[in-house]
């Protein structure tokens, strides 16, 4: 296939591109860079089925000769980032969607929405199975990351309803490794920064709230396993190991053989307005249709990500 990746040089879209291109695709990339870094792609620049676009999916997208399918994971994904270019959020999740959704048609191309559990939002039900409808603030400072995700599933499905286009959806739950950014302000690459420079590790509220935390790896043999699905709905991919952030602190700390101490901060920002309680996947419907499950235990995907993680600081 040759398959059009959007946000290719993101943490996601880098190795998802790695991934197309190891099992023989053509790959074409394309990133506006607001958040991406070339340097994720930088080993495939030159790769003779790799080639690479600088474009904003918010505006009209053209990219010559066949396209097979569209993986749109171009946005923001952490709250610094979201809540820094609110508007270009909205934009990539609502403009951008539907820019790749009418190239995908014009192709005749297969297509594939990176979704996010964050349509949820702060959820009343746990686990959260893709039949929940979710609790979502639309005003609140998260809003614009949470609706335009739940957006631009909207569309994908008019598409496929309207259109007959094949779509697959992926609800992504949070998923860590190399080629994260140490500022993008997620807890993963935070607690790591701290525990590599035995810097206090900096818990907001309490510590209760839970978070599952998978392996990048995982997802991306998720994602390739959709993509070549029949399956149109969303699908939750993500590990259903729940642990409080205070538990997971402990791990990184233990992992990263650090001198660190947990320190308990009262969040004062818009980064922690309507912040979940609870965060945890039903994958049942993925081990289903998908033949899928995570494999990569926290004790290892931490050590390979403190690893690569070790040379930033």
């Amino acid at each position: 296939m040759r398959v059009l990746i959007t946000g290719a040089a993101g943490f996601l879209g880098s190795h998802l591109s790695d991934r197309f291109i190891a099992e023989g695709h053509t790959v074409v990339g394309m990133d506006n860079l607001i958040t991406g870094n070339m340097d994720n792609i930088a080993h495939l620049m030159g790769h003779e089925r790799f080639s690479f676009i600088k474009h904003d999916v918010s505006n009209y997208i053209y990219v010559p000769g066949q396209i097979d399918a569209v993986l749109h994971f171009a946005s923001p994904a952490s709250p610094n980032d979201y809540l820094e270019h609110p508007i270009p959020t909205l934009k990539v999740g609502s403009l951008g969607t539907h820019n790749t959704l009418g190239l995908a048609k014009a192709k005749g191309a297969r297509y594939l929405l990176a979704s996010t559990s964050e349509v949820y939002g702060d959820p009343q039900v746990n686990p959260q199975p893709e039949t929940y409808w979710g609790n979502v603030n639309p005003i609140g400072p998260r809003g614009v990351y949470d609706e335009a995700k739940r957006f631009a599933e909207a569309m994908t499905l008019a598409y496929q309803r309207y259109h007959g286009l094949e779509t697959r959806i992926v609800r992504i739950f949070n998923t860590y490794g190399p080629r994260m950014r140490l500022n993008d302000g997620r807890v993963v690459p935070n607690f790591i920064h701290q525990a590599l420079t035995n810097q206090p590790i900096t818990v907001y509220g309490d510590g209760s709230q839970t978070r599952a935390f998978q392996y990048y790896s995982d997802l991306v043999d998720g994602i390739y396993r959709l993509l070549h699905s029949n399956e149109d709905l969303p699908v939750n991919i993500g590990n259903p190991n729940e642990m409080t952030i205070v538990e997971f602190a402990r791990a990184v700390i233990d992992i990263a053989n650090s001198q660190s101490q947990i320190v308990f901060v009262q969040p004062t920002d818009d980064r922690f307005t309507d912040d979940p309680k609870q965060r945890r996947p039903d994958i049942s419907k993925a081990q289903r249709v998908l033949g899928w499950e995570p494999k990569v235990q926290l004790a290892e995907g931490l050590k390979q990500t403190l690893d690569y993680f070790r040379d930033k600081v």
